[in-house]
């Protein structure tokens, strides 16, 4: 099978700047490479990357990018001027795989290979002009019930598979009692993803029942990277003053090794995004999981497919009049109960194995042969 990936005009590949997008098909592309199937990934060019190269028997082009802007018309703009760069070195292949705003719209010759869409936002009206598209992958179910509202006439192109875990699940892990009593995040630090709720609710009890407890913060805040910018980390700072020994902001950390220690480190992940129409899956959330965190996130239907409250997970009232108060009480009863919160550890990442990169790429695989045999049944009915 011959499948293209066209990545975005913001993140490069390999994932040196982060990206969860980028970082999973970065992975998936191997994989699928790895089973002998003839890959392109097609992604934004940096200095250090040549045009063209093959890694993991993956073949790499590259076209020139932009760094993320903050106005969104602009970041449609130049979406539209990288994709019209892309068009100049499409392949032939079977599948095209996409996750820009306007390659779906502007294909039209079907060398290219099935139109399938990788749905890593949040429906906004983009959904119903994709007519051209054979399917429509939702990463979770939450993604999928939004893009059947909003477009129900492509309702049966609606694909959900998950987003893989990045890494190896089911390494051996350090035993939580046996890790330091560390709260982690880990992504973009910017105001949607609550990262203020997080440092307030652990400042206010940080000489109670966080006393002997530690914040780890890491995550860019460039907003080249998708942070907040350099206002935004001043204010996080301001609020953990007064507690400055017990909040560590670390900045981003694109080496995977280096990731890897940060969540072996913690017995507690939490993740407190406020994106209602941002988050489609939850990648770091399961990331914590593989790495054996207990993880604790806010009650956005994109994160039940994989967590049950005080099962595989903790969730927290995130739209309560009070959602600092929501997140501390929630930590602290945590915290509280260190039988629960291994338990749930335990449990969330035994849950995490399902979401391997063998057992996704099996789903992906089967998705896009179902496309390819649908479509030639059809010219061989003609």
């Amino acid at each position: 099978m011959k499948i293209t990936i066209v990545l975005g005009a913001f993140f490069p590949v390999p994932p040196i700047m982060g990206g969860a997008v980028e970082k999973i098909w970065f992975l998936l592309s191997q994989e699928f490479a790895r089973r002998g199937h003839e890959v392109v990934v097609i992604s934004r060019a940096m200095p250090q990357f040549p045009c063209q190269e093959i890694l993991a028997g993956v073949k790499h082009l590259r076209v020139r990018g932009f760094n993320a802007p903050r106005s969104l018309i602009w970041l449609k703009l130049l979406d539209l001027i990288y994709s019209i760069r892309t068009m100049s070195v499409l392949p032939r292949a079977d599948i095209i795989v996409t996750n820009t705003f306007w390659l779906p719209l502007l294909l039209r010759n079907s060398k290219h290979g099935r139109i399938y869409v990788h749905a890593t936002r949040y429906p906004k009206g983009q959904m119903r002009f994709y007519k051209r598209a054979a399917r429509l992958q939702a990463p979770s179910q939450a993604v999928a019930r939004a893009i059947a509202a909003e477009a129900p006439a492509l309702a049966q192109r609606i694909s959900v598979i998950p987003n893989p875990v990045p890494g190896s699940a089911n390494a051996p892990q350090t035993p939580l009692a046996q890790r330091q009593k560390i709260v982690l995040y880990v992504g973009r630090v910017h105001p949607e993803k609550g990262v203020h709720l997080l440092v307030d609710a652990f400042t206010q009890g940080a000489r109670t029942v966080f006393a002997d407890w530690k914040l780890v913060i890491v995550g860019p805040t460039e907003e080249k990277f998708g942070g907040g910018g350099e206002d935004y980390l001043v204010d996080l700072k301001r609020r953990a003053k007064d507690v400055a020994g017990q909040v560590s902001f670390h900045g981003a950390i694109f080496d995977h090794a280096a990731l890897d220690q940060e969540f072996h480190a913690a017995r507690l992940f939490v993740y407190p995004s406020l994106a209602e129409r941002g988050e489609t899956f939850g990648v770091a959330p399961l990331e914590a999981m593989a790495h054996g965190c207990a993880v604790l996130i806010s009650n956005l239907d994109c994160f039940h497919d994989f967590i049950s409250d005080q099962e595989t997970g903790f969730v927290f009232d995130h739209r309560a009049i009070n959602p600092v108060e929501a997140l501390q009480e929630t930590m602290a009863n945590i915290i509280a109960n260190p039988t629960l919160l291994s338990r749930v550890a335990e449990a969330g990442y035994r849950k995490s194995a399902e979401y391997s990169l063998a057992r996704v790429s099996d789903q992906f695989l089967e998705n896009f042969n179902s496309l390819i045999h649908t479509s030639d049944a059809g010219r061989n009915n003609r």
